[in-house]
């Protein structure tokens, strides 16, 4: 799709969005990396001349796709009021994506803070100050250095009032720690960083918090034990609750739900029938998996590995 096309279609859909529910969203982007080093971080592979060969003209292409979707999702709906994302490189990614691609019809702000991940992905999110007004944001350290363990992203917390919430609404946004390869050590740091998670979703208690993020992990995780105990799952809990093979996420001909979207007691009424994940045609191969930007080193030119998932928050 065009340049041209994409501002009449985000045109039409800025004048046409509900304002009876709120959309948050969760997507694991992928690599969002821009071209340019950071000395502070190890992000070779990500540049012209890097293992992944990753030009300007891949780079935008991406962003175009990334704005196609957030149009697909609101086009479902409403304009998302919230978008919650993880493995974006730094600001000036987010300033291209809110500022520079389709998307900045939609007049997306965001909220970022440099994480210490040695690769340099981090957290963020995206709001629409017209739905979701920002009242403060903090970046929750996850002690993995200081345990011995690589450091890895930060837990990114925002509070605001939206109108379907009728006090504080707490969005926390996570990307735990892979559980590829890892092993006792890699479980440990897992762990380490779901008490960190827990601790502060212990301060929430009692408030509306929604938690999304790419946990590593299917609901059946015994990690979610500790998390269950504090908020309620939205996602599919077992396969036999699916009909057919599906999820967020596919790796070695498994699906999996590793993203997911969990609410407070407090807020559970107020959200809408049940999660969405994003299988909009684009997205997927002729295989109906995740059409993804690499597999490996080799450039497949798709948008991620992983599908979107959202949820609405309706007015009582």
């Amino acid at each position: 799709m065009c340049r041209k096309a994409f501002t009449l279609l985000f045109l039409m859909l800025l004048t046409c969005s509900e304002s009876r529910a709120q959309r948050i969203v969760f997507w694991n982007l992928e690599n969002l990396f821009d071209c340019r080093h950071d000395s502070l971080k190890n992000d070779y592979d990500f540049l012209p001349e890097g293992s992944y060969h990753w030009t300007k003209g891949r780079y935008w292409r991406k962003l175009d796709n990334l704005s196609r979707t957030f149009a697909a999702i609101a086009d479902e709906g409403a304009w998302p009021m919230a978008i919650g994302v993880c493995e974006v490189e730094n600001d000036s990614c987010l300033f291209d994506l809110t500022r520079r691609s389709p998307l900045r019809m939609a007049r997306y702000a965001f909220i970022h803070e440099e994480g210490p991940d040695v690769r340099g992905i981090d957290v963020a999110m995206l709001y629409d100050s017209t739905q979701f007004q920002l009242l403060g944001h903090e970046a929750v350290r996850i002690p993995s250095a200081e345990l011995g363990y690589r450091p890895t992203r930060d837990i990114l917390h925002a509070w605001g009032q939206c109108p379907s919430v009728p006090d504080t609404l707490h969005l926390v946004v996570v990307h735990l720690p892979s559980r590829a390869g890892s092993g006792r050590e890699g479980t440990e740091h897992r762990r380490l960083a779901v008490k960190t998670l827990c601790n502060l979703l212990d301060e929430l208690d009692g408030k509306s918090v929604l938690l999304m993020g790419d946990f590593n992990s299917e609901p059946t995780d015994r990690i979610f034990r500790e998390i269950g105990s504090r908020l309620t799952s939205l996602m599919p809990q077992s396969r036999k609750e699916l009909r057919q093979a599906q999820g967020t996420y596919y790796f070695r001909n498994v699906w999996s739900f590793l993203d997911h979207i969990l609410v407070s007691p407090r807020l559970l009424p107020r959200i809408g029938k049940s999660i969405n994940v994003g299988r909009f045609p684009f997205l997927l191969t002729e295989k109906g998996t995740p059409w993804r930007t690499f597999q490996g080193p080799v450039y497949k030119g798709g948008i991620s590995d992983h599908l979107p998932i959202w949820v609405d928050l309706l007015s009582r």
